[in-house]
């Protein structure tokens, strides 16, 4: 079910109702009334008045819920939305069960729906954490590091990651962690970005070949680089796919109590 299509759905007919009762139907209840005191002769007692020209049950009803829908419906078109993580492919930067919220503006207002952008405010950057559209299925939404911008040059060969020819710098921080055993836990450093990824040596992964990034797509990598479906397996993901750049962890859920312990910020 696409949420953002209900909700817009869900605004438009509230609105409309709630419209065509100021413009229409209130002065036709009105008039209805003004006649029938006219016919008794005196004013109506409250119930009375209720019955011949009291609000219909969905005038209330969307008098009610539009302003708040429309209220969710900015907030969570044009500046932030919650997601869940249901995948590990983002260790250690985001755990399964970390809920985080997306910048929705960071790189342009889009439409709801549609996704169309309307307002170009800026661009994604190499090393932020960013939600889009499955290229492949666009109902569903993936979250990856951003790897190679327009124009750059990426390879992938013996765990070591390269762009423009040149390797990315990454720092090895504990062998065997016991949080995931098995692996190895590095810094790495995507320019000014530095953030932690996780290889297992036991596995040679995927071996890419040099591939230059096209104009108005981007190559996504997740950090636990060898447990993550991402484009050196599918490909580059288009512009119009961007969702939005997560920043904050404000809860982790998983089992039967929350967690906000683990509140922070994404990089």
């Amino acid at each position: 079910m696409d949420f953002s299509l209900v909700l817009v759905v869900a605004v438009a007919i509230s609105g409309l109702i709630w419209l065509m009762d100021i413009v229409f139907w209130r002065r036709a209840r009105r008039e209805q009334l003004a006649a029938a005191e006219a016919n008794a002769g005196q004013s109506l007692d409250e119930k009375s008045r209720q019955k011949v020209a009291g609000d219909p049950w969905y005038v209330d009803y969307a008098r009610s819920f539009f302003p708040v829908l429309l209220l969710v419906l900015v907030l969570r078109s044009f500046l932030i939305e919650p997601f869940q993580i249901p995948s590990g492919s983002m260790r250690p930067t985001l755990e399964v069960g970390d809920y985080i919220v997306v910048n929705k503006f960071t790189y342009g207002l889009r439409l709801p729906v549609v996704n169309t952008k309307f307002i170009d405010i800026g661009e994604p950057e190499r090393g932020d954490v960013m939600v889009f559209r499955f290229p492949q299925d666009p109902s569903v939404n993936f979250i990856k590091r951003v790897i190679g911008l327009p124009g750059d040059r990426i390879r992938y060969e013996g765990k070591q990651l390269y762009i423009n020819d040149e390797p990315v710098e990454k720092d090895l921080l504990l062998e065997n962690p016991p949080e995931n055993p098995g692996e190895e836990l590095y810094q790495e450093y995507l320019g000014d970005v530095e953030h932690p990824i996780y290889n297992n040596p036991q596995d040679a992964g995927p071996q890419m070949r040099e591939v230059t990034v096209p104009p108005g797509y981007y190559f996504m990598m997740g950090d636990n680089r060898d447990h993550s479906n991402d484009s050196r397996y599918w490909g580059f993901v288009p512009e119009e796919n961007i969702v939005g750049k997560a920043f904050a962890v404000w809860m982790h859920w998983q089992g039967s109590v929350p967690d906000f312990s683990s509140v922070r910020l994404i990089h």
